[in-house]
């Protein structure tokens, strides 16, 4: 696995991020659920967080951010790091269900982080049945994208319950910081953007002299290509004015929490009897929950906006901790009765989806977004936004189990942000569970136990094929 990657400045895409939540309907706040089949020993528990927090810079860095939107955002260590504020320890209501965890977790997740801290927080909760505990992580999305995070996150977990070495705990490889000025951090800023700007003018001038070779070459198909390009650049930051749903419409700052689970070797069998892939049975599963949804409020709707966000990580960039996807926003069928032809149809789709030319260049796209200035896209990543039905993400965990603190992890049921869509369905494999965490906003979706049983029946449908 290649090592985490932490610039001192922001992506444009993780900058745009960070500055839309200037709405609050478009927080971007990642929340993982742990179970743990006992309680951490708590010298060792706090023994990893000390390691974590001193290998992985982004726990100790605050975001100093231009006010003005002028200059990027950029990570500074945070002269008055306190883990302890970071780190809660509290005792679950009820009688310790899972429903009494994620009730617990959700104002966790609600609740905006202080910008002038570190963007994170972990919470241990006590008194699940049976001694388990829960864990509840929350982190902000500038901070890095789902395959980012499994990454950072793995300084917290071990391979064995008990193992006989640990590394020793390092000093945080940081000086001491005072608070930068917003004037000194333009003029710091001048250099990076210079080089981030001879960076693209090298690209740009590369492509257009192979463009050119490219023209000389085959003129018909060259240009089309660039016609292609083009609109596919348009269609991917085209603005949507209201959602397809006539009953998932409504959009407030409260947010329900709901889960299910899947065997992995039977999503792989309905993806193998029907030619697929597993993440097209659960994007077909869900849609089928979906359609059952509408129908149950005697609203059929044929189609939805989805954005489901595609990986763009290569070998070069595979380590990098921030956010490295395109979030692709298409719409999907759910007038297809029939779970087979259901599958083909999300099949091509999606394929056809990863295919669009704007993807790859999606950090120009961010680029040109956040020249605009944050009160200008906040508006426009708004418009775009917020008429977003639903999202769904897969994310790959480890297929084995995994400790923390003589803790095995029972369950990690991720809950992916709304950032200003109705719901957000996320799959997240672990150890042959693929745990699917329901993320709805209340005022979209009242009655989030028929919105999941809706969606579970759906998924029972995808997993009989196989």
């Amino acid at each position: 696995m290649a090592e985490n990657e932490f610039d001192d400045w922001m992506s444009e895409s993780d900058a745009v991020m960070w500055h839309i939540e200037r709405d609050p309907l478009l927080r971007s706040t990642i929340t993982s659920v742990w179970v743990l089949d006992r309680a951490p020993d708590e010298s060792r528990f706090d023994e990893m967080l000390a390691r974590a927090t001193a290998t992985i810079p982004r726990l100790r860095q605050r975001v100093l951010a231009d006010q003005r939107g002028i200059a990027p955002p950029k990570w500074e260590t945070d002269p008055l790091f306190d883990p302890d504020y970071h780190i809660r320890r509290s005792r679950v209501g009820g009688t310790g269900t899972i429903r009494d965890l994620l009730d617990a977790a959700e104002p966790i997740a609600m609740q905006a982080f202080d910008k002038d801290r570190p963007l994170w927080e972990l919470h241990q909760i006590d008194g699940l049945t049976d001694g388990r505990v829960g864990v509840v992580m929350k982190l902000h999305h500038a901070v890095g994208d789902g395959m980012g995070l499994v990454r950072m996150t793995a300084a917290l977990i071990e391979t064995e319950r008990d193992p006989q070495d640990r590394a020793p705990i390092p000093e945080p490889d940081d000086a001491t910081h005072e608070r930068t000025t917003d004037s000194a951090h333009r003029r710091n800023a001048i250099l990076p953007q210079a080089e981030t700007g001879l960076r693209r003018t090298i690209r740009g001038a590369t492509a257009l002299g192979k463009g050119a070779l490219d023209l000389a070459r085959d003129p018909a198909g060259t240009s089309q290509s660039f016609a292609s390009t083009a609109a596919s650049i348009a269609r991917s930051v085209r603005p949507v004015t209201e959602p397809m749903s006539p009953i998932m419409r409504e959009r407030s700052m409260s947010t329900g929490f709901h889960e299910t689970t899947a065997e992995v070797d039977q999503l792989k069998a309905a993806a193998k009897a029907c030619d697929g892939t597993v993440n097209d049975v659960f994007v077909t599963a869900m849609l089928g929950g979906l359609a059952r949804y509408h129908r149950h409020h005697d609203a059929p709707v044929d189609e939805l906006r989805m954005t489901m966000p595609i990986n763009l990580r290569t070998r070069d960039t595979a380590g990098v901790a921030g956010n490295v996807f395109a979030p692709a926003r298409f719409t999907v069928p759910l007038g297809i009765d029939d779970p087979i032809e259901r599958i083909a149809a999300v099949h091509e789709l999606v394929q056809r989806e990863r295919a669009e030319p704007a993807y790859p260049r999606t950090g120009q796209i961010a680029a040109g977004v956040f020249t605009l200035g944050p009160a200008v896209f906040g508006r426009l990543m708004g418009s775009m936004l917020k008429a977003i039905d639903f999202v769904t993400s897969n994310v790959p965990g480890p297929d084995f189990p995994v400790y923390t603190a003589g803790a095995m992890v029972e369950r990690s049921i991720p809950f992916g942000p709304l950032s200003g869509a109705g719901a957000n369905v996320t799959l997240y494999s672990y150890n042959g569970l693929a745990d699917i965490g329901i993320n709805v906003d209340r005022a979209a979706v009242p009655v989030g136990d028929t919105f999941t049983g809706c969606l579970r029946d759906g998924l029972d449908e995808v997993l009989a094929l196989g």
